[in-house]
């Protein structure tokens, strides 16, 4: 690819459809670690206590993947984990 006459370098318009591209799959991650949570809330909110322990150890383990892909930073996985934690403690103290 030769210089554009705009003054752009190639390498920088690749790295931005890179970015694009990237762009897209984190979106679709953060995506369904919210639909997750969300489905966790509504699992303690009906007092289901065997789906919610499901669906608490699968939420674990998409924050932490995404925590290592580093799509989201360690401590809000931590946060948010624990916040979680908090909710399924209620529940299976009742």
């Amino acid at each position: 690819m030769a210089k554009l006459k705009t003054g752009r370098h190639t390498s920088a318009i690749r790295e931005y459809r890179r970015s694009l591209r990237r762009r897209k799959v984190n979106d679709a991650w953060r995506s369904k670690i919210k639909t997750i949570a969300k489905k966790v809330e509504k699992a303690v909110a009906q007092k289901d206590k065997q789906n919610v322990k499901e669906l608490v150890k699968k939420a674990f383990s998409m924050w932490d993947k995404a925590a290592k892909k580093k799509i989201i930073h360690k401590n809000k996985a931590a946060n948010q984990k624990s916040r979680l934690m908090k909710l399924y403690n209620k529940l299976s103290a009742k």
